[in-house]
């Protein structure tokens, strides 16, 4: 069974205590402290009709509470037949809320460098989730002294992203 570690201080009547802290990272085992998180992650996708997921572009890649996030979701028995290997988690919306502090869009200079978009769809494949993105970029702009003549793209770009969100939305016709 594998183990993950994780190093703890913590401060008690001005004396400092380190603690190592061994948690069950196995999904395997049924009693398992992840394993019984993934149950609850899956559980909670497959009540959901639509699930809405903030993703931030956190140095070119998705923050590491998404990456777990999706490592729990992906697991056999529970959102992929392992007989089959088909996702059991298909069926609902995923929309996936993105925002990017600078420009990472085709024909910008860092074109490419955004590895969370990309990445997952394919790291959801498996479970039969397909996410739609609506992405804002150039989100540091306004607080960013350098990023100051990109202000204008910045508010169009937020802007297409606020129209998108209301079309999510809008008024279903009786």
């Amino acid at each position: 069974m594998l183990q993950h570690c994780c190093y703890l201080q913590s401060s008690c009547k001005g004396r400092r205590y380190a603690h190592l802290l061994h948690i069950d990272s196995s999904i395997q085992g049924e009693l398992s402290v992840s394993r019984s998180l993934t149950k609850q992650f899956v559980e909670e996708v497959l009540a959901a009709d639509t699930i809405l997921l903030g993703l931030p572009l956190y140095n070119f890649g998705p923050p590491s509470s998404v990456k777990s996030w999706v490592d729990h979701l992906v697991a056999p028995g529970l959102s992929v037949d392992p007989a089959t290997m088909t996702g059991m988690l298909g069926g609902r919306d995923l929309l996936v809320l993105a925002a990017r502090g600078g420009g990472y869009a085709p024909g910008t200079p860092r074109e490419g460098w955004d590895h969370a978009e990309p990445w997952l769809p394919h790291a959801l494949s498996l479970t039969a989730l397909e996410p739609r993105f609506i992405t804002a970029e150039l989100t540091l702009a306004d607080s960013n002294p350098q990023m100051a003549e990109l202000k204008p793209l910045a508010a169009e770009s937020l802007a297409a992203a606020q129209r998108e969100i209301d079309v999510q939305w809008a008024p279903i016709a009786a």
